[in-house]
């Protein structure tokens, strides 16, 4: 019974000191840190055309969200309250990125991809790329979408993960959320993740 009752005691630490950084305070997203790849990617900066990279990004801390511009509502529901995290930070907002990436790339041409992300944010940048460059920065981070086209009794359709990832300045994954409606709360976990 006390060994039983150790090891359970040693997995619920474990699990606390998890969900925590090293301040002991925990995260308000889920902590992924150690679970996920780093940042890597190879698209077309919507905003001017040029091909970037995770290393463009390097030394920002980095929230990458995967939409579409004709999403009725979780999508500009979701720039819109990372929008308002960056008016929170303040100057230190320039200290961060934010990447939506297009599962829609056939609607979602560069100029109307980055006309609509820089209308959240100045700090939020579309990106898009060939099928290929999509596909595997979905596969990396799991995200499920898929795209239909319309068809005779069948509208034009898109569905897509709304997970939204955070990453240190050094590219690692550290946060995931599916909901951004806790402005306060991601707002306090990219201050700390900018310390």
């Amino acid at each position: 019974m006390t060994a039983a009752f150790s090891r359970l005691t040693a997995l619920t630490l474990c699990l606390l000191l998890a969900a925590c950084d090293d301040s002991g305070k925990p995260w308000h997203a889920t902590d992924i840190t150690g679970a996920m790849p780093k940042l890597a990617f190879h698209m077309v900066r919507a905003n001017d055309g040029q091909v970037v990279t995770a290393d463009n990004y390097r030394g920002r801390v980095v929230i990458l969200y995967f939409g579409y511009t004709h999403c009725p509502d979780i999508c500009p529901t979701t720039l819109a309250n990372l929008s308002e995290v960056l008016k929170r930070l303040d100057t230190r907002a320039y200290e961060v990125s934010v990447l939506f990436v297009s599962v829609d790339p056939d609607r979602d041409t560069l100029p109307v991809l980055g006309a609509y992300a820089r209308g959240f944010a100045k700090q939020i940048d579309g990106l898009s790329g060939p099928p290929n460059g999509l596909a595997a920065l979905t596969r990396r981070y799991r995200v499920l979408y898929s795209v239909t086209k319309e068809s005779p009794g069948h509208p034009y359709e898109v569905m897509h993960s709304n997970s939204v990832f955070f990453f240190d300045r050094s590219g690692r994954a550290r946060l995931v959320t599916t909901s951004t409606d806790d402005i306060a709360g991601i707002t306090d976990d990219v201050e700390r993740l900018l310390e």
